[in-house]
C-alpha cells in the first residue's frame, strides 16, 4: 500500500522515548520542535498516495508500493525512480536530507543482493518487503559517537560507547551503547543501525546491523536544539519552521533485537559489504544527488529573483556570478543524469547508477554547496540584515507605514521584498542555514572519505591507457655517429 499523510501522522503516536530541553516528548506530531517537519513529511505521503502524481508501482511480488522502494532493472526504471524522488525533493525544496526515500533506497539495494548477508539474507528480504508494503519511514544511524576517533571500537575507554552486542539469547540479541547521527529519526517508524566507518580485527561485537521500531523499550533519542522552536511565523522563517528534520544521538539501554531483525552479526566483512558490495550505497547516493540538484535549483532561483527585484541582474558582474551559479547547478544535474544514462546492470539484474559520475559529484558536494552559499551571500548584500525583527512590525499600526515606505523595491511592495529576503536569510544566515552548510559539508563523511569514493570509482585504467599509449608512440632518439 501507499500511505497518506494522516496515516503517517497516526503511526508516530506511540511510546517512543525522546528528550528535548530536559523534557520527554509526548507527541511528536504536536510538539513545536517536530510539528513542522511531521506536517511536511505528511505532505510527501499525500503526494505519493495521489495517483495523479504517478508515484505508485506494481512490485515484483504483485503488491502496490511507493516508487521510492523500487529496485531498478534498467535505465528507464532509474529514470522513473528519479522522477518520483524529484517530486518529493521539490516539495521540500531539497532541504529534507533524510526524507523517507533515502533509507528506502538503501533497503532496495540490500534486497537486490541478499546473498551478501549470508545466513541472514531472508531477514533482509522479509524486512524490505514489509517496509515497502507498509510504506514505512525508515531512518538510520551508522556512525559511532565522537569520543576518540584514534581508537578502534574495542579500544575505547568503555566497552559500550559505540553500540555493540551485550548478550546473545536464543530469541535474539541485546545491544548497548550509542550511535549518531539520527537525522529525522524522531519522526520515523523504524531505525536501521549499523557502522559504515571501517572496523578492525577485535571489533566483532560492533560489526552488526539490525532494524527496530522507534518505540522499542530501551531506545532513547536526544535531539539537538530545534530550529523550529520559537519561530511563530512561517513568513519570518519559511524553511526553519517546515523542514527542520532534527538530528539525534541515539542511545541503546540494553535493547532487545529479535533474530528476524538482524542483518549482520559479529561479521566485519559482511558489515562493510552490505554498503559497497550491494547497490545500497549507490542507490542511496543517487537519491541524495537528486535532492541536492533540486536544492541547488531552488537556491539559485532565489538568487535570480533577488537580483531581478533589485535591478542588479543588468550588471555584467552580477550576471557573471549568476552564470557561476548556473554552472554549479548544471554540473550536479549533468553528473546525476550521466550516472543514470551510463548505468551498469549488475549480475543480479539491478541497474546501478554509474559510480564514476555519481561519486565524482559526491566528492565535490561540500565545495559546490559552500560555493553557492558564498555567491548568494554576495548577491543579497546587506539586504538580509536590514529587515524588521518579525512580521509584527508589518502589521502594527504604529510601524507598518515606515516598513512599507522604506523596505521595498522598485515596482515591488514591502511584503514581497521582505518575504523573499526572509527566505534568503533562512538559506544563508539562520541557525537552520548554518546547520545545512555543516550538513552538506559532511553529508557522506569527512572530505577524504567522499573523495576516496571518487578515487576508487573513477576507473583510472582509462586515462592511464591513454597516457601509456602516447608514451609508447615515441622513444629516445638514437644518436648518429659521424664518420671520421
Amino acid at each position: 500500500m501507499v500511505r497518506n499523510g494522516k496515516q503517517y501522522l497516526e503511526s508516530l503516536k506511540d511510546n517512543r522515548c525522546i528528550y528535548i530541553n530536559g523534557e520527554k516528548v509526548d507527541d511528536v506530531t504536536r510538539h513545536p520542535a517536530f510539528r513542522g517537519i511531521t506536517q511536511s513529511f505528511a505532505t510527501l505521503y499525500d503526494l505519493a498516495a495521489d495517483p495523479a502524481n504517478d508515484m505508485i508501482y506494481t512490485t515484483e511480488d504483485g503488491t502496490t508500493a511507493n516508487k521510492v522502494f523500487m529496485i531498478p532493472r534498467c535505465r528507464e526504471e532509474l529514470a522513473i525512480r528519479r522522477r518520483a524522488i524529484t517530486k518529493w525533493a521539490e516539495a521540500t525544496c531539497g532541504f529534507a536530507g533524510r526524507s523517507p526515500d533515502h533509507v528506502a533506497s538503501f533497503l532496495a539495494g540490500f534486497a537486490s543482493s541478499p546473498q551478501v548477508f549470508g545466513e541472514y539474507k531472508q531477514n533482509v528480504l522479509d524486512f524490505y518487503q514489509y517496509a515497502r508494503d507498509e510504506d514505512l519511514f525508515v531512518t538510520y544511524v551508522i556512525i559511532p559517537p565522537q569520543v576518540d576517533r584514534s581508537k578502534a571500537a574495542h579500544e575505547q575507554e568503555e566497552k559500550y560507547l559505540p553500540v555493540g552486542v551485550l548478550e546473545e539469547r536464543e530469541e535474539g540479541i541485546v545491544v548497548r551503547g550509542s550511535q549518531m547521527l539520527g537525522t529525522s529519526t524522531a519522526v520515523s517508524n523504524y531505525l536501521f543501525v549499523s557502522c559504515i566507518t571501517p572496523l578492525r580485527p577485535g571489533d566483532e561485537d560492533y560489526a552488526i546491523s539490525f532494524v527496530l521500531p522507534i518505540d522499542t523499550p530501551g531506545l532513547k533519542l536526544y535531539p539537538r536544539p530545534a530550529y523550529a522552536t520559537g519561530k511563530e511565523s512561517t513568513f519570518d522563517y519559511p524553511l526553519s519552521t517546515q523542514f527542520d528534520e532534527s538530528d539525534s544521538l541515539v542511545v541503546f539501554n540494553d535493547v532487545f533485537i529479535p533474530w528476524k531483525h538482524v542483518f549482520t552479526y559479529k561479521n566485519i566483512e559482511a558489515t562493510r559489504a552490505q554498503f559497497h558490495d550491494t547497490p545500497a550505497h549507490v542507490l542511496g547516493n543517487n537519491q541524495a544527488q537528486i535532492r541536492l540538484s533540486t536544492k541547488l535549483k531552488f537556491t539559485i532561483g532565489v538568487a535570480r529573483k533577488i537580483t531581478a527585484m533589485g535591478g542588479t541582474d543588468k550588471f555584467p558582474q552580477v550576471q557573471e556570478r549568476l552564470g557561476e551559479l548556473a554552472s554549479l547547478a548544471a554540473t550536479v544535474e549533468g553528473m546525476l543524469l550521466a550516472s543514470e544514462y551510463e548505468c551498469v546492470v549488475d549480475e543480479r539484474g539491478t541497474a546501478r547508477p554509474n559510480a564514476r559520475f555519481l561519486y565524482g559529484i559526491v566528492g565535490m558536494q561540500d565545495q559546490i554547496y559552500a560555493g553557492v552559499i558564498k555567491i548568494l551571500r554576495e548577491l543579497v548584500g546587506g539586504g538580509v540584515l536590514q529587515l524588521p525583527s518579525s512580521y509584527h512590525e508589518m502589521v502594527n499600526p504604529e510601524s507598518k507605514d515606515d516598513i512599507r515606505q522604506y523596505i521595498r523595491a522598485s515596482g515591488v511592495n514591502s511584503e514581497e521584498r521582505i518575504q523573499l529576503y526572509r527566505l534568503a536569510w533562512d538559506i544563508i544566515g539562520s541557525e537552520f542555514a548554518g546547520r545545512h552548510q555543516q550538513y552538506e559539508m559532511f553529508y557522506n563523511g569527512a572530505p577524504f572519505v567522499v573523495r576516496g569514493h571518487a578515487y576508487r570509482n573513477y576507473g583510472y585504467h582509462e586515462p592511464l591507457e591513454i597516457v601509456d599509449r602516447f608514451l609508447g608512440s615515441y622513444t629516445l632518439p638514437q644518436a648518429s655517429l659521424k664518420e671520421e
